[in-house]
């Protein structure tokens, strides 16, 4: 009789082991540092932080300026970073090499054109709205009036959009890269959630003290610019990446003074909702009689390209020398609107910055550059 087979025991979590081809190629194995770059981080509470110093300047001094990377754990001085961190961050916060913020890049013709939601019309409506730019014009050089009444009866000017179509989607693509870094929507209107304020708290008559009416000339160049807008004849400005300043807005070309530049755009919340909010480009949109009723814009999610206007320093007089535009807010059909406007003649690359404190004198820009 034969001998039993003696068969030696397997685990039944044990796979079977697998020969290596011969003719398989080898595997590729990526690098710890792309792994590392798109893995997940967990925010770690350290048991002490007397050991923090600044990446950029060295120091461990003003400890209760320095921020720490949820991502590194490295910590940085929010005067030293660039742009610099005017607010304490809610949340997590990411140091600039780890956030992976990258400079402008380029959008095809047809990503712009969708990103925009441009209305695609016939070349006759778009120069017929040429020629009526060109008429406004000149018949306001016609008036014949003492500098001393046109002082006082100045209006908006509308703005002039590049002629070559090229360079209208080159200032247009920076402005969808800007957006597209920020996690943000492109919105030329004022954005009512239902988390929010409604629209109906919205109303010009709630404003202390009474709110400037927008005159019918210059509702007629806001809705002409708006119309230019919906038709991708955009105003000539680019949004560029600044080291220092982060994004930032140029002309493209020669403003004059009065032009109408933008509207400030975004999401309209009570301001007592607000309160603790970090976000750094809030713009006052309703002073009300009961403080519980202001409200603010809060281009975080939704915005334009006044969002990349840069602020003033107001305490040197340096800064004060850098400002050519103004935010100006009007009662426009008894809705509140904010309007960014030229206050002198802007040369052509010459970058765009307003005094973020228009009438509280609250916001700290003494940081700014």
């Amino acid at each position: 009789m034969a001998p039993a087979t003696i068969i030696s025991p397997r685990r039944r979590t044990e796979a079977p082991r697998r020969l290596p081809s011969p003719s398989s190629p080898p595997r590729k194995l990526r690098p710890i540092s792309e792994i590392l770059k798109r893995a997940k981080y967990a925010v770690v509470e350290r048991a002490e932080y007397s050991d923090i110093f600044c990446e950029q300047c060295g120091s461990g001094e003003r400890p209760e300026e320095l921020l720490l990377c949820d991502k590194c754990d490295k910590g940085f001085h929010m005067k030293c970073l660039r742009p610099i961190v005017v607010r304490i961050p809610i949340g997590s916060w990411l140091c600039p090499k780890c956030s992976g913020q990258k400079p402008i890049r380029r959008f095809s013709q047809k990503k712009i054109i969708d990103f925009f939601k441009i209305q695609k019309t016939g070349d006759g409506k778009k120069k017929c709205s040429r020629i009526k730019v060109k008429k406004y014009t000149r018949k306001r050089r016609r008036r014949s009036v003492s500098l001393v009444l046109l002082k006082k009866r100045r209006r908006l000017l509308p703005f002039i959009p590049s002629e070559d179509p090229n360079q209208r989607l080159r200032q247009m693509g920076t402005l969808a890269s800007a957006l597209t870094a920020m996690q943000m929507k492109f919105s030329d209107e004022l954005t009512y959630s239902s988390s929010m304020a409604p629209r109906s708290a919205n109303q010009a008559k709630f404003e202390d003290g009474g709110m400037q009416v927008l005159s019918k000339e210059d509702m007629e160049t806001l809705e002409l610019c708006r119309a230019m807008s919906r038709r991708g004849e955009c105003p000539p400005f680019i949004v560029v990446f600044d080291s220092c300043e982060g994004y930032t807005v140029e002309t493209d070309a020669q403003i004059k003074d009065m032009t109408f530049i933008a509207e400030y755009t975004g999401d309209v919340d009570y301001i007592r909702n607000r309160e603790n909010d970090d976000c750094d480009s809030m713009m006052t949109l309703l002073l009300a009689t009961n403080p519980c009723e202001s409200l603010v814009i809060c281009p975080d999610k939704r915005g334009n390209i006044a969002r990349f206007i840069n602020g003033i320093n107001n305490h040197t007089p340096e800064g004060k020398k850098k400002q050519n535009c103004k935010c100006v807010r009007y009662g426009v059909n008894g809705e509140c609107r904010v309007l960014l406007v030229a206050t002198r003649d802007i040369a052509k690359g010459e970058r765009l910055y307003y005094d973020y404190n228009g009438y509280e004198h609250e916001y700290p820009t003494h940081h700014f550059v």
